[in-house]
Order: C-alpha cells, then sequence, then structure tokens
C-alpha cells in the first residue's frame, strides 16, 4: 500500500495557517500517511513480507478496476483474489478495514484541528455554531428576551437507538480512542525529542493492540449488551459535555446581553433512549430488561455524581476563618456526618461530604452494593433528585455571596448542571410496541371481561367509543384471577414496570408511548386503556403520567396522519387528559419505512407534507406540536446533515421542540469522540433556535413548487414501486445480489432482520434494506426512481420545467437539502463494483434485466442532479466530503472485492468457519468505509 509506505510526516502543527486548500488539507494527508505506515509495518512485523505485498498488490487492481472497469482489471482481480487462501483473505480483509478506521481517526482529529484554528485565527463564527446563530437572530432583529423565553418552553432531546448497524466492538472503539488521543497529543503539545519518541511508541503500540484485537463479536448482542453499549457514550462524551455546552451558551448569552448576574437557562436539552424500552419487532426486551436497564442507566448517573462530588470536596478547601458561608451552607455542613477536627474550619468539605453521604445511602437504596469510596458516615438518602439538586443550588449560593462566584463556575457548575439534566434515571426511555399487538391485548381483555364483547369485529367508531368508556372509568380492566396469553401478559408486565420505574427513579425514567404503525383513533385510544390497567393513566383526575406518541411510518400512514390527528384532538375525553401533558401533543414521523415503502423522494415529500398538514391541525385545536424524527444513519433511512435537515422543515414544525433518533453506526461516529460530540450536541441546539425562530420570517414555498414536488414524487413512486415490488424476480435479486442473508447473521444487533419468517420485501425491516444496498455501493434507496421523475417532468414542460427546478433548487431548503442529501449518496456509489455484487444472481436473465435498468436509472439521476444544481462533477460544493471520499475509497474498495470473492465461495458450499467469519469482516469494514451505512 503505497499510503502504508510513506515516511511519516513532522509532528509540528501550524494552527495559525489558514491559507490555501492544499495546506489546509496537508496534515491530513500526513496524518492518514502516518498511521498506514504504522499499519503496514505492524503488519510485515506480524505476517511478514509476502503478505504486505499481498495486499499491495490486491489494492492497486482494485484501483485500476474502480477507474477503468473494463474486462481486463477485472480478470486481474479476481486472478488476485481466487489464487489467495482463506487465512491471507482475511488478512487482506483486516488491512483494509483498520486502514478505514484510522482513516477515519484521522479525518475526525483534523475536524477538531481546522475548528481550532479558525478560533484561534479569530476567524467569524461558522454557519452551525450557537455563536452563528445568536449573531444571525440579534441582527434580524430578535431581542435578547425573546430569546430568552425561547429557551424557557424548548426542549431538544436526541434520542440513541439500538438498531443493527453499529458494527464496531467496544474493544475496537477503545484502541480508536487511545490512538485519537495521540493524534491529539500531537497536535496541541510541542514536544520534546524524548516526548515525540515516547507519543510515537505509543501510536505503534495502540495499532498493534488493534491489530490483535478480534473484529467480530462470537455472539449475538443481548439487550442489555446493548444497553452497555449505548451508556459508554455517556462516559466519553455526553455527561460532560452536555454540561459543557450549557456553560458556553450561558456564557455567550451574558456576554452578548451584556447581562448580570449571568444568565442561567433552564435544562432544555437532554438526551433520551429507546435502548431497552423498543419492543417493536424484538421479544427480547421485556418488563424485566426495562428494569435492569434503569437500574444500569441510574448506576451510571450516580456514580458519575459521586466522583464528581468527591473531587469537588477536594477542591473546595475554602476555609471559615478567610471566607465566610452562608447560615444554608453553614446548616449543611453541620449535619454532616463528616465531624472532623482537621476540617473544622472547612464548611465546604463538611457539606459536601454530607452531600456525598446521602447520595451514597441514595445509591444503597436505589442499586444495592456500595460506592468505590465509601462515605464518612450514615445519611439520609435523597427521596428524589430535586433535592440533590437543592443542596448543590446552597453551595452555589454561598459561593456567590461571600466573594467567590469563580468557584462556582468550575466543577459546581458542571455538576449542578448534570444533575439537573440527567437526574437519577440519566435518559428517559421511551417504550414502543407495535399497534397489531396492542390491539390484540387490548381485545383479550375486553374478550375475558365480557365475552359478548366482539372487538376485533368492531368498526372504527365502535372501537372508539368502548375504549373511550373503559379510559373514564377507574374500574380495572384486567383481573388477577385470568390466566392471559404470553403477549397480554407481558405487555401489562412492561407498563406495569414503567410504573414503578416513575416511582423509583422519577417521572422523567419513562415518559413516553411510542405505537408504531399507527393508522387509526384507536390505535392511540388502545394503548391509553393499558396505561390505566398500569396506573399511568388517571381517570378521576384526568391525569395522564406519560405521552402517547403516535409513529406514521408507511406513505399511507404520513398521508392520513393530520386527519387522525384531528379526529383524536377533538375527543373531549382525549383532551382532557392531554391538558395534564401541558397542552402538548407529539408525533413521531418514521423516516426509515416510508423510504421503503415509496422510495426516497416520495418519502421525504410526503414528510414535508405530513408536518405542513400537521401544524395546520394543531394550530386549529390550539395545541403544542411537538415533532418526533425518526431519521436513520443513511440518507436511505432519512439522515443526512442533521443542521440542513432541521432548516429544511417547514416554518411552524419545530416551534422551539424537537425530537429526532440518533441510529446505528452514526451514535459512534457523531459522540465516541469527546469533542466531535460537543460540535454535534451544539449543531442540533442551533439549528432548532435558527429553524424556531428565523423560520418565521422565512417565505412560504411558491404554490408552484409545491406543485412541482406533488408531480416528481408522484413519477418517482411510479418507478420505485415498479422496480422494488412489482417486478418479477426482484425480490430473488435482493437476496442473491447483496449480503441480506449474512447480515442476517452477523452479530450486531438483539432484532430480527425481517418482522416474519420471510424474504419478502414487504416484510423486511427498513435498516437490512439499506444496510444491504450500501455495502454493494449502489445504495439504492436513497436515488432511485428521481431521474426518471425529473425526465417525466420535464418531457411534460419543455419550456420552463428545468428552469423551475434550478429555482427551487437555490431558494427552497427542502428542495436544496434533498438533493444535497441524494448527492451525497450518489457520490459514494460505484456501478463497476455493484456490477460485480450482480454477478452472484444465478440467473443471467433476470441479471442483467433489473441491473440494467438500475444503471439506467443511476445515470439518469446523475445527469437530473447536475443539470439542476448546475455541477458538473458531484459534491462540487462539498469539498470535505470529496476529499473524505478520496482519501478512503481506495482502501475500501478492495473489501467489495473480496466480499464478492468471499460469498462466491461460502454460497457454493465452502462452509469454512474463516469464509463466513471473513464476509462478516467485509461487512464491518466497508461500513466503517462509508461511515453511515444503514
Amino acid at each position: 500500500m503505497n499510503a502504508l509506505v510513506t515516511p511519516a510526516a513532522s509532528n509540528s502543527s501550524d494552527l495559525n495557517n489558514l491559507a490555501g486548500a492544499d495546506d489546509k488539507d496537508q496534515q491530513l494527508r500526513d496524518d492518514i500517511r502516518h498511521l498506514g505506515r504504522i499499519l503496514g509495518d505492524t503488519v510485515r512485523s506480524q505476517h511478514g513480507e509476502a503478505i504486505f505485498n499481498i495486499i499491495e498488490s490486491v489494492r492497486q487492481s482494485a484501483i485500476r478496476f474502480s477507474r477503468d472497469g473494463d474486462e481486463a482489471g477485472k480478470k486481474s482481480l479476481e486472478q488476485s483474489l481466487n489464487s489467495l487462501s482463506n487465512d491471507n483473505l482475511t488478512r487482506v480483509i483486516r488491512a483494509f478495514s483498520y486502514f478505514s478506521h484510522l482513516s477515519n481517526i484521522a479525518e475526525d482529529q483534523h475536524h477538531i484541528r481546522r475548528s481550532r484554528a479558525h478560533l484561534i485565527a479569530g476567524s467569524p463564527p461558522k454557519q452551525g455554531s450557537l455563536a452563528f446563530t445568536l449573531s444571525s437572530l440579534l441582527d434580524s432583529g430578535h431581542k435578547p428576551a425573546e430569546l430568552l423565553e425561547f429557551f424557557q418552553t424548548a426542549l431538544i432531546s436526541p434520542v440513541l437507538t439500538a438498531h443493527p448497524t453499529e458494527v464496531q466492538r467496544k474493544s475496537i472503539l477503545n484502541c480508536q480512542m487511545v490512538i485519537g488521543r495521540l493524534l491529539n497529543e500531537r497536535d496541541r503539545m510541542q514536544l520534546t525529542p524524548e516526548e515525540s519518541a515516547a507519543n510515537e511508541e505509543a501510536l505503534n503500540r495502540a495499532v498493534l493492540t488493534l491489530w490483535q484485537t478480534r473484529m467480530l463479536r462470537t455472539s449475538k448482542l443481548s439487550v442489555l449488551d446493548e444497553v452497555e453499549n449505548g451508556l459508554t457514550f455517556y462516559d466519553y462524551t455526553l455527561l460532560r459535555e452536555l454540561p459543557n455546552l450549557y456553560a458556553g451558551l450561558e456564557d455567550l448569552l451574558s456576554q452578548q446581553f451584556n447581562s448580570n448576574p449571568a444568565v442561567e437557562l433552564p435544562s432544555f436539552f437532554k438526551m433520551g433512549s429507546w435502548i431497552g424500552g423498543d419492543r417493536d419487532g424484538n421479544p427480547f426486551v421485556t418488563a424485566d430488561i426495562l428494569e435492569k436497564t434503569l437500574a444500569m442507566q441510574c448506576g451510571r448517573a450516580l456514580r458519575f455524581y459521586l466522583e464528581e462530588l468527591h473531587a469537588l470536596g477536594s477542591q473546595l478547601s475554602v476555609a471559615q476563618l478567610l471566607v465566610g458561608a452562608s447560615d444554608e451552607l453553614l446548616q449543611l455542613a453541620a449535619h454532616s456526618p463528616d465531624q472532623s477536627q482537621h476540617r473544622s474550619d472547612e464548611p465546604y468539605r463538611r457539606a459536601i461530604a454530607g452531600m456525598y453521604a446521602r447520595l451514597a445511602a441514595t445509591y444503597r437504596h436505589l442499586l444495592g452494593g456500595e460506592p468505590v469510596i465509601h462515605p464518612t458516615g450514615d445519611a439520609e438518602a435523597y427521596q428524589n433528585v430535586e433535592q440533590l439538586s437543592a443542596d448543590l443550588a446552597i453551595v452555589h449560593r454561598s459561593l456567590l455571596s461571600n466573594g467567590s462566584a469563580a468557584l462556582a463556575r468550575g466543577r459546581l457548575r458542571h455538576l449542578r448542571r448534570a444533575v439537573d439534566v440527567f437526574g437519577f434515571s440519566l435518559a428517559p426511555i421511551d417504550l414502543r410496541q407495535n399497534s397489531d399487538v396492542h390491539e390484540r391485548v387490548v381485545a383479550e381483555l375486553l374478550a375475558s371481561a365480557n365475552p359478548e364483547c366482539r372487538y376485533l369485529e368492531q368498526d372504527e367508531a365502535g372501537r372508539i367509543q368502548l375504549l373511550l368508556a373503559e379510559i373514564s372509568t377507574p374500574r380495572p380492566l384486567a383481573s388477577p384471577y385470568i390466566t392471559y396469553s404470553e403477549e397480554t401478559q407481558s405487555e401489562l408486565s412492561i407498563y406495569r414496570a414503567a410504573r414503578t420505574a416513575q416511582d423509583r427513579y422519577g417521572k422523567a425514567a419513562v415518559p413516553n408511548c411510542i405505537i408504531s404503525k399507527t393508522d387509526s383513533v384507536s390505535d392511540l385510544l388502545e394503548l391509553a386503556v393499558l396505561l390505566k390497567e398500569a396506573g399511568l393513566l388517571h381517570p378521576q383526575e384526568a391525569r395522564l403520567d406519560v405521552n402517547i406518541i403516535p409513529l406514521f411510518e408507511t406513505i399511507g400512514d404520513l398521508q392520513n396522519s393530520a386527519p387522525i390527528m384531528r379526529h383524536l384532538l377533538s375527543l373531549p375525553e382525549y383532551a382532557r387528559l392531554l391538558a395534564s401533558r401541558d397542552n402538548a401533543q407529539e408525533v413521531m414521523l418514521g423516516y426509515s419505512d416510508s423510504n421503503k415503502d415509496g422510495g426516497f423522494l416520495t418519502s421525504g415529500w410526503e414528510l414535508y407534507k405530513a408536518e405542513l398538514a400537521l401544524i395546520d391541525v394543531f394550530a386549529e385545536k390550539n395545541v403544542r406540536l411537538r415533532l418526533f424524527h425518526g431519521r436513520g444513519g443513511s440518507v436511505g433511512r432519512g439522515g443526512g446533515p442533521s443542521y440542513q435537515a432541521i432548516l429544511a422543515q417547514p416554518a411552524g414544525a419545530v416551534q422551539g421542540q424537537i425530537r429526532l433518533t440518533e441510529q446505528g453506526e452514526v451514535i459512534t461516529a457523531k459522540y465516541a469522540n469527546p469533542e466531535v460530540g460537543r460540535r454535534n450536541l451544539e449543531v442540533l441546539a442551533a439549528a432548532t433556535l435558527e429553524a424556531s425562530l428565523l423560520a418565521k420570517t422565512e417565505p412560504a414555498p411558491k404554490p408552484e413548487y409545491l406543485a412541482c414536488m406533488d408531480a416528481l414524487s408522484e413519477h418517482a413512486f411510479t418507478a420505485y414501486r415498479d422496480l422494488v415490488y412489482e417486478t418479477e424476480g426482484f425480490e430473488q435479486y435482493f437476496w442473491e445480489s447483496t449480503v441480506i442473508s449474512e447480515i442476517a447473521g452477523l452479530n450486531i444487533g438483539s432484532r430480527p432482520a425481517s418482522r416474519k419468517k420471510t424474504t419478502a420485501i414487504e416484510d423486511l425491516r427498513a435498516i437490512p434494506w439499506v444496510f444491504s444496498w450500501s455495502q454493494c455501493r449502489l445504495m439504492l434507496p436513497g436515488w432511485y426512481g428521481f431521474g426518471s421523475a425529473v425526465n417525466a417532468y420535464l418531457a411534460a414542460n419543455p419550456d420552463t420545467g428545468l428552469a423551475l427546478l434550478q429555482e427551487m433548487f437555490v431558494n427552497w431548503p427542502f428542495f436544496t437539502t434533498l438533493l444535497s442529501n441524494m448527492e451525497m449518496v450518489l457520490a459514494k456509489s460505484d456501478l463497476n463494483i455493484a456490477r460485480r455484487y450482480s454477478e452472484l444472481v444465478n440467473d443471467e436473465q433476470l441479471r442483467n434485466t433489473i441491473f440494467n435498468r438500475i444503471c439506467e436509472g443511476h445515470s439518469a439521476t446523475i445527469t437530473a442532479l447536475k443539470s439542476i444544481s448546475g455541477q458538473s462533477d458531484l459534491l462540487a460544493a462539498n469539498p470535505l466530503l470529496k476529499r473524505s471520499i478520496r482519501n478512503r475509497f481506495p482502501y475500501m474498495s478492495p473489501l467489495n472485492h473480496v466480499q464478492v470473492e468471499l460469498l462466491k465461495r461460502y454460497r457454493n458450499g465452502d462452509q469454512d468457519e474463516r469464509v463466513r467469519r471473513g464476509i462478516h469482516m467485509t461487512i464491518n469494514g466497508v461500513a466503517a468505509g462509508l461511515r453511515n451505512s444503514g
């Protein structure tokens, strides 16, 4: 590998040099070469020069084939691979996979380096930063009071999910963290020769550890494994960086407004989680799992607070002989079990020791066991997190009132914020279940209580009448003397566990219940009945203890979402319950399934129209709308850059409150590195603020824009459905030309790949659907149908069509973002590689027919995109991504070719474990190279 043998660059760093694209990227290239050289040396030392030469030969053959795509290149590549033993193929896979991982590390470090360089140089704030957004708002005439009012009711919540596209082991991630830290050290410090040598040795050691660490899991992940994986991102980033974000924003506002005292904001930005609560199609999520998940989350939060309190106590050595303290602080100190004479004049330390003792007692009460550092004595446990917050506030006020405001701005400030944000439950857990399950459970409960009640035979009006009667009476429906089906017992158990969790950890522990596949009002009322049975809905008080959230997923569901919500909000019984939730109703929109159902363009457009219709309905009913965006990591599942996606929402859709899912490998990319994580959190906050306040002044899209999108969507929908659902043999083509069968066997998640035991595309989950197309480099769900739709539209509007599309691209953020995301997907596709996957299809005629259609659609889409955007090359306006692809793809493409070779061997009967393991390793490597694959 050329990049693996290039001499390492100097470790010097000139952060002040901001001139010229070549200069900007030189350090990135140096880092990639440096890490590549270390990896190459590692391969040589572990396996010899011959293996290294084999890897280099495969790389060169793959590059020639990707560049030329001719038959000679194909034969050369096949000969290189066919001659390799299974063991050597495995080594080739590992080399290219780890090179992708190392390139990712270097790229993340370069983003941090460039951001710091701009800050050091005093450059103007960049778009996406809070500084830029606040400046824009003030320049546009918004007053400080208006901004502060925004934060009083705002809610921003990224929700971590455990969907099976995260293919990295935590052990691999730990190695990467070490390598990133060492690169960061080289950037920020002027190292002595001895320090430089030590850093280099540590880098070599870290890469060797990475090489010798098993890439794959040996067993399938359990739900609790997924919970533990999700919690690591709190350790890496979230527990510290969210409080840092608040501190930075408060300081920025105080500076902008010249505020004295300093601005203190409510905790409007909080994390959420589906991990351990998402039961839709996952039978392994039970009441017991929910209880254990909550305990694990609570343990992570309490241990962090205890560690911070212990450190804070060591820092606040303020002596009463020198500085005064408030009476309430002195009372805290007096009640502390720490009465050591050595600290008799150190009231802050004694007060904090008392708080530590109370929190340790809370730990014992909620979790059992003892904290790592034992308290100085016994104390009463905190009954709730508000009591802990109140004690911390006493310390804060005492410092402020006694000339020690600077001390209040350090660790104490961040701990107070962490306690307020994370509470005793760390992150709210959403419960999610399919509406079909709720329907069966309620039907069984009603039939058991009254055999004459034939709920499933009722029409929608009859069902609503029955359900409203049930949620209006305090009489329980379920009986302890009746034996219900396993499904019904499981559902009742998990809602009862949620009620217990609220009593134990606080109302914030389990605040949301989501209904997948919502297509009627009765779907929401069925859940209300189950909540009443668990004591989470109180008829006599007209009170709900959780939010009932519909999830509209398919194209048809999105189109019906507004009529369903209008009917629901018109029911007096439901309106009374909603009043107990501050008259705010959350609605979740499903990006993944709508895409699989209707294609990329139609999904995006129907989501947009659904939001417009919902905005009107909620304004009519005077209810606050909070949208929950079920976005995936990839564009084929509604992903793409979060900042642009939020700004592209229609006016009135954000309203200061937004929740969105963070799924799969995107979690690692966004939150494994603390500085990258902080930047991603800031982007979400800035975009929400900007979309809420600046969107009010944005003009509505022109009627001709809407009509154009309707026409494009209709054509794209027809083209997509015709290929995917109506072309005979397409299902066979998909299963044979992709790694879907092998993905189903990869130990990357607790959830099955399909909802039912069939190969039907209708039953396949959206995640493995997109993941499979990404692996074979076609990315079909992210673009198919657009080209034919544009061609049909231009044929119908030959004189004005192109000009209108170009105008929409320039002036309409929704359309701009849609095409930008599609462009990103197309840039990652490679038809020459995809053609090799198509050769896995046994039926030659089927193979040629479908692949040729896909190629025609691909060509038409790229042509249409270039015509509309005015660009001669893909990503001409996105040099960062173009650079990333240029750096990484020559080393990722060989993995695709090796994957094809191994699939051939495996499907032809070679059941060698090394072959199966090799396929799974290529899946890992390609996913790492793409960075957002499913």
